[in-house]
């Protein structure tokens, strides 16, 4: 079993954590090396939008429709790259190409809220030409305009927002309504899996004791750590993995998961009895952004497309076929004339009610990030 790291290593740790965030100036991480110095760019938007775009995005995040529709309006050409799988996976073969100011041609791509503010931290990301995004101004709802990583939007645009519970075969494990039934039923044994995302899994897995992840200390953190490594040592959670998991429940593999709201709907279209279930002490709700990096060849190309993902009808298709909380206002109102049952769902619109236990995505204490990402990863990787 993996053990929470003795007290001098955290002392150490902690210290070195502390000349690492003196020297970054923000973002502690063990994953943050390698920023760029001087003032934040702008983006700016310079002439009519034309040329290629090339965007890096999350699987299973949208339509068959939108970017053929896209092209069509604008001229653009797009490359659309599903190649995000994982936070701190994306970062690291971005990272050596983003040092040098250069974006491997990607004008846009789409991280978690705690990775776009790390990115920004690190000088990586460029601020918004705010009078290029009219749209998006005007039309993301309340609840997204100002989130704590970012309080006026300069450099970050919700693609997606949404909620990490538990994704279920309800057919197969239907008693599963705690985080704590994956680690205590063994007739789940070895048909688990949790998220690589640490802030997600992890916190639920302290919400489940009885911890609130808003006021969780290292040991806290460290504990939760360690009794998922103990459950992964018993063969009770076979591994922990990026989206990718929805291809083990495809297949059977898995059937129950800690996993991402929208993908259980993206899974019933081959197996109805797959579900996203809230857990009993609530979930966890983050938003994926959209983001321009440095050195991105095409600006105006970006916000385009951004302009286009915010105006309802065209956010709409998007929303339908994926199932996350919608940024955009007005796309509750259309499926109101063309599909009520989708104005209804929970997962698209959530209300107050249905999200009333669940807490925002937590960061690690700020001194001693470093010492729980290096637990988490040890444990991720075997190490």
């Amino acid at each position: 079993m993996r053990r929470p790291l003795p007290p001098v290593a955290r002392l150490v740790g902690a210290l070195l954590g502390l000349i690492a965030c003196a020297a970054l100036a923000a973002g502690c991480s063990d994953l943050g090396a390698g920023g760029l110095d001087g003032p934040v760019e702008t983006a700016e938007a310079s002439g009519k939008p034309s040329g290629d775009l090339l965007i890096s995005n999350w699987p299973a995040y949208i339509d068959k429709e939108t970017v053929p529709n896209f092209e069509k309006k604008t001229g653009i050409s797009v490359e659309y790259t599903e190649d995000v799988n994982d936070n701190n996976e994306f970062f690291s073969k971005l990272q050596p190409t983003l040092a040098e100011r250069d974006s491997a041609g990607r004008s846009i791509f789409v991280v978690t809220d705690w990775m776009a503010k790390k990115m920004y931290d690190l000088g990586y990301l460029q601020n918004f030409d705010k009078n290029a995004i009219p749209e998006v101004n005007k039309n993301m709802i309340p609840g997204l305009r100002h989130p704590s990583f970012d309080p006026e939007r300069q450099f970050s645009a919700p693609w997606q927002a949404g909620m990490t519970g538990l994704v279920v075969n309800t057919a197969e494990a239907p008693n599963v309504k705690s985080i704590n039934d994956l680690f205590d039923d063994p007739s789940l044994a070895g048909k688990v899996t949790v998220l690589s995302e640490m802030r997600d899994s992890i916190p639920l897995i302290m919400k489940a004791e009885g911890i609130n992840p808003d006021d969780a200390t290292e040991e806290d953190w460290l504990a939760a750590i360690d009794k998922l490594g103990g459950a992964i040592d018993s063969g009770q959670i076979v591994g922990i993995t990026g989206n990718s998991y929805i291809n083990d429940m495809a297949r059977g593999d898995v059937v129950a998961a800690i996993g991402w709201s929208g993908d259980a709907i993206q899974l019933q279209a081959d197996n109805p009895d797959i579900k996203f279930v809230m857990p009993e002490q609530g979930c966890i709700i983050w938003a994926d952004n959209m983001v321009i990096p440095v050195g991105a060849p095409n600006p105006e190309a970006a916000y385009a497309w951004m302009n286009y993902v915010y105006d309802p009808k065209n956010q709409a298709p998007i929303a339908a076929y994926n199932n996350y909380t919608t940024p955009v206002a007005g796309v509750q109102e259309i499926f109101e004339k063309t599909d009520p049952a989708l104005a209804k769902s929970q997962l698209i619109f959530p209300t107050d009610k249905y999200q009333k236990n669940c807490s925002t995505q937590p960061d690690p204490p700020r001194l001693q990030t470093a010492n729980i990402e290096s637990a988490f990863e040890a444990l991720r990787t075997g190490g």
